[in-house]
C-alpha cells in the first residue's frame, strides 16, 4: 500500500514563541508546514528546523505571500504571533515597506485613505479575505494546538482575595467592553479604579503603564476575547513575558478568559507565576460576574 502524501499547510509566522509551538505541533500531526516569517517579527532560527520550507515576507508583500503558498500547493493556512501595530505609523511607511500591487490595492482604503478605519478585526480580516481570493483558506491556529488554549480554574497556588475578586469582576466588563469597540483587550484596575487600558501599544505596556501610576502596586490585570473574537487571528495570548512585566510593575494578579486564551509554554509560566508570587485564574463570563466564587477548586 501506498503511503498518502505528507498533509501540508501554510503558517504565517509574527512575534513571539506562540508560531514556534504551533509550528512543532503542527510536525507531530503530519503535517508539511511552509512558512512565511514576517520581516521584523518571526523568530527563523527556532522555526526553520521545524517547517517543511522557510521565507521571510515583508509587510508589504501580500502578493509575494499568495504566490509563495500557491507555488507550494498550499490551499490551507493559519497565522499566529503578534504583529506590531505601532509599525503602521512609521513615518513614510510606504517607503520603509515597497508594498507590492497586490496589498496596495488591497489595504489603500485603510491606508493610503480616509475611507476605512485601521481597527486590528478590519485589518486582519481584509488580509485573510485577500488570501482566500488567492485560493489560500485561512483557519484557527488553535485549531490545530487547542491544547494551547488555558482551562478554567485557578492556575497558581495563590487565589485572588475577596478585593481582587471585586476587581476581576470589574475590569472583566471593561475589558469586554473594550474589546466590543475592538481598542484592546486588557484593563489593569485596582479597587474597581481603572488604571489603564490596552490600545495600539499591547498589553506588557499597558500594564507598565499601569504601574507608573499605581505607586503602591498590588494591582489587577483583566485580559479576555472580543465578545466577536476570531479565532482566526489577534487570539489573546500570554507568557514569560507578560508575567516578568506584571511583576516588575507592581501588579499581583492576572485574570485570563478560559477557553479563549492562548497560554504559551503553561507549565513554566505557571512556576514562574508562583516564584514571583502573582496569581493567575482562568475565568468564564459567568464566574468573573458571580465573583470567581468557583474558580479556587478548579485545577
Amino acid at each position: 500500500m501506498n503511503a498518502l502524501p505528507p498533509k501540508r499547510i501554510g503558517l504565517v509566522a509574527a512575534w513571539g514563541r506562540y508560531p514556534v509551538l504551533v509550528a512543532e505541533l503542527l510536525k507531530a500531526q503530519g503535517f508539511d508546514t511552509y512558512c512565511l516569517g514576517v520581516a521584523g517579527h518571526a523568530d527563523r532560527a527556532a522555526l526553520e528546523p521545524i517547517v517543511a520550507d522557510f521565507r521571510w515576507i515583508g509587510l508589504g508583500k501580500l502578493g509575494g505571500a499568495i504566490r509563495y503558498f500557491r507555488r507550494h500547493s498550499v490551499s490551507q493556512a493559519t497565522m499566529a504571533g503578534k504583529f506590531h501595530k505601532k509599525m503602521l505609523f512609521h513615518p513614510w511607511l510606504a517607503f520603509r515597506h515597497l508594498p507590492d500591487w497586490t496589498t496596495i490595492r488591497t489595504f489603500y482604503p485603510h491606508l493610503g485613505s480616509t475611507r476605512a478605519d485601521r481597527k486590528d478585526d478590519t485589518l486582519l480580516t481584509t488580509l485573510v479575505n485577500a488570501f482566500g481570493t488567492g485560493g489560500i483558506t485561512f483557519g484557527p491556529a488553535t485549531d490545530y494546538a487547542p491544547e494551547l488554549l488555558v482551562k478554567f480554574g485557578q492556575l497558581t497556588r495563590r487565589g485572588p482575595s475577596a478585593a481582587q475578586r471585586k476587581d476581576i469582576e470589574f475590569g472583566w466588563q471593561l475589558a469586554r467592553e473594550m474589546g466590543r469597540l475592538d481598542v484592546g483587550q486588557s484593563v489593569a484596575v485596582k479597587d474597581r479604579a481603572v488604571l489603564a487600558v490596552e490600545a495600539l501599544e499591547g498589553t506588557d505596556e499597558c500594564v507598565r503603564r499601569a504601574g507608573t501610576l499605581c505607586r503602591s502596586g498590588e494591582f489587577t490585570v483583566v485580559k479576555v476575547a472580543k465578545p466577536q473574537q476570531d479565532m482566526r487571528f489577534d487570539v489573546p495570548t500570554i507568557g514569560r513575558g507578560t508575567l516578568e512585566s506584571l511583576a516588575a510593575a507592581g501588579g499581583r494578579v492576572l485574570a485570563i478568559e478560559a477557553g479563549k486564551t492562548i497560554v504559551v509554554d503553561q507549565p513554566e509560566v505557571i512556576e514562574l507565576a508562583d516564584r514571583l508570587k502573582l496569581v493567575i485564574v482562568a475565568v468564564d463570563e459567568a464566574t468573573a460576574l458571580a465573583g470567581i466564587d468557583g474558580a479556587g477548586e478548579a485545577a
